[in-house]
């Protein structure tokens, strides 16, 4: 699509911010206003759209499908993706160690345990560890729990935390991502551990390193979306 406007700008309303072509209000997909929490999330989708040449790339404008998601997606099933979320407190990746007598379990130990440990003290919940492939359930008291803090979350932040918990493949990452301070970079890291570990093992693929630089991108911008949108 050709470029179709010359100025960007931020304007307040009522209360939250929106960005404005040529002084014309953005919507979203649905056709609802595209009202975000706060200024500073607001420039950085403004940054996006000033930054599009003569002809807009739409995969150049990440930040503002996540708006568009959280408004016309999350703001209406925000307990149906709070459910969805909750569900990876089964199978979280922190939570599958290796067999105590392989190398990896060490490295598992010296990484995750510390986030876990802070995560269940933080969250106050218990969570299970085990070592090899067999699920094994939750408690439900905990996991009732995760869910009563993932439903009152605002739509903003609960589409970053759902973006970070994906690509992640865990709860803990994501919810440890949101907190205030966090170190995004490490807990992808963390995160990545297995990968990485792989990887040493056999060598590195150019088209996996590609795919991995893409999601950390991803993890990353995810975190910056909450970061940005909290008040």
């Amino acid at each position: 699509m050709k470029r179709f406007y010359k100025t960007v700008s931020v304007v307040e309303n009522s209360g939250a911010w929106q960005v404005t072509l040529d002084g014309r209000a953005i919507k979203t997909v649905k056709g609802a206003p595209q009202t975000v929490p706060t200024n500073a999330l607001a420039q950085a989708l403004a940054r996006e759209w000033d930054a599009q040449g003569d002809k807009i790339d739409p995969t150049s404008l990440p930040m503002r499908d996540m708006a568009d998601y959280a408004l016309d997606v999350v703001s209406e099933t925000r307990p149906d993706v709070a459910g969805k979320l909750v569900a990876y407190a089964d199978t979280d990746t922190l939570l599958y160690r290796a067999d105590p007598d392989a190398p990896l379990y060490a490295r598992q130990q010296e990484v995750w345990e510390p986030i876990l440990t802070a995560f269940v003290a933080r969250e106050g919940v218990s969570l299970k560890r085990m070592s090899g492939i067999m699920l094994t359930s939750q408690d439900e008291w905990s996991l009732a729990n995760l869910r009563a803090k993932l439903e009152v979350l605002d739509p903003f932040a609960l589409t970053g935390l759902e973006a970070m918990t994906s690509l992640a493949a865990s709860l803990t990452i994501g919810m440890s991502a949101m907190e205030a301070g966090a170190d995004a970079l490490a807990l992808w890291e963390a995160a990545s551990l297995e990968e990485e570990w792989q990887v040493q093992q056999w060598g590195r693929d150019e088209e996996a390193e590609d795919r991995r630089a893409k999601r950390t991108r991803d993890f990353l911008r995810a975190a910056e979306f909450v970061r940005l949108s909290m008040r």
